[in-house]
């Protein structure tokens, strides 16, 4: 039997159940988890921002160690510590095969659609984003994980399964932040800090971290900002302010409202660039008026997992913290236990401290 933290509705309080685990196929890993992040899209399961198939296991962001291998899987033993992949490629569709994995249409199904156990009752649990990771153990694809060196903080590593790829990616992949630009954050979760890191990590010269709790602050200038400003309707005024007028070369939107994205829109200046990177509900609309597309010549994208491939990047990741480049323990506020998850997704709820991380006994 193996614990596993359940939502059996939208709206509901988690449970901790003991359930049994599938049998290991021959392309399959077993898994026991060391760490998982509780990250905002793990929330948006819980109040329905993104739809699910119930009863769902949450947790996507994890580290863990190999305890199974399946008869047909090559270059894993029982031991490795990986990093769990929530969006393997498939290696063949045409983004793959056009270098965008981060696109894959494989990628983009998977949600929560494969039945994983049986529960009580004999009703399907799925697994949100195919992995379930607030668990003890879970079973996964052998091309779900990827392996790492021996000696790293796992709660560490955790982050490079979701928040890290995805913010540091948001600004070295998809913006293409250059040495000596300048920079907005909106919205300082584990995404936002990310992007700020990467940000730091790409040379921009002025990182302005913007959030609506003043307790961000220390977190934001510990992972690189140059500035921090309490976000409000005049957010946009504050940037320029900061920029000699003119607004950030780059803006970041990290919270998924399309009252932010507009916010992060108007502090961009002529000619720069809006990256959205956090997700949003179906019914927010965000609207801005043609004069001002044609005026400003700002470009609006989204960025999708940082435009990452995990098999390559997290690697790269792994040597920069190695080399030291990158620390992400002043991105850590909470080390907690399976059984508080729901105090951690009360604290992200009200954007009290910075990411909080599961960490299992040994």
């Amino acid at each position: 039997m193996t614990k596993m933290a359940v939502l059996r509705e939208v709206g509901a309080p988690l449970e901790i159940l003991d359930l049994d685990l599938p049998e290991v196929g021959p392309t399959d890993v077993r898994v026991r988890i060391a760490a998982a992040g509780v990250c905002h899209s793990d929330l948006s399961y819980i109040n329905g921002t993104v739809a699910s198939q119930l009863p769902v296991v949450l947790g996507h962001e994890a580290s863990g160690y190999v305890s199974e291998v399946g008869s047909d899987v090559e270059g894993l033993s029982e031991g490795q510590p990986v990093v769990l992949n929530w969006a393997p490629p498939c290696r063949e569709c045409w983004f793959c095969q056009n270098d965008e994995p981060w696109l894959c249409s494989a990628v983009e199904k998977a949600g929560t659609s494969a039945p994983y156990t049986t529960m009580d009752g004999g009703s399907t649990l799925h697994k949100a984003l195919g992995v379930g990771a607030f668990a003890e153990e879970v079973v996964l694809p052998a091309n779900a994980v990827v392996p790492i060196p021996d000696g790293i903080d796992m709660a560490h590593a955790a982050l490079l399964g979701c928040a890290v790829l995805t913010g540091v990616g948001a600004a070295i992949n998809t913006a293409g932040v250059q040495e000596g630009q300048s920079v907005l954050v909106l919205g300082l979760g584990g995404i936002g800090l990310s992007v700020v890191t990467g940000a730091r990590l790409a040379g921009a010269s002025q990182i302005i971290a913007a959030d609506v709790s003043e307790a961000k602050r220390d977190f934001a200038m510990q992972m690189g900002a140059t500035d921090f400003v309490l976000s409000s309707d005049s957010l946009h005024k504050d940037v320029r302010g900061l920029t000699d007028g003119r607004g950030v070369d780059h803006a970041f939107e990290c919270v998924g409202r399309s009252i932010t994205m507009k916010a992060a829109y108007k502090s961009t200046r002529r000619g720069g660039a809006c990256t959205v990177v956090g997700v949003g509900r179906k019914d927010d609309e965000l609207s801005l008026n043609a004069m001002e597309i044609f005026h400003f010549n700002r470009s609006l994208r989204s960025s999708v997992f940082g435009s990452s491939d995990p098999a390559k990047d997290i690697p790269s990741m792994v040597t920069k913290m190695s080399d030291g480049d990158l620390d992400l323990e002043s991105m850590i506020s909470h080390r907690i236990r399976l059984d508080e998850l729901i105090a951690g997704f009360e604290r992200m709820g009200q954007a009290e401290g910075a990411r909080s991380v599961v960490v299992m006994d040994d």
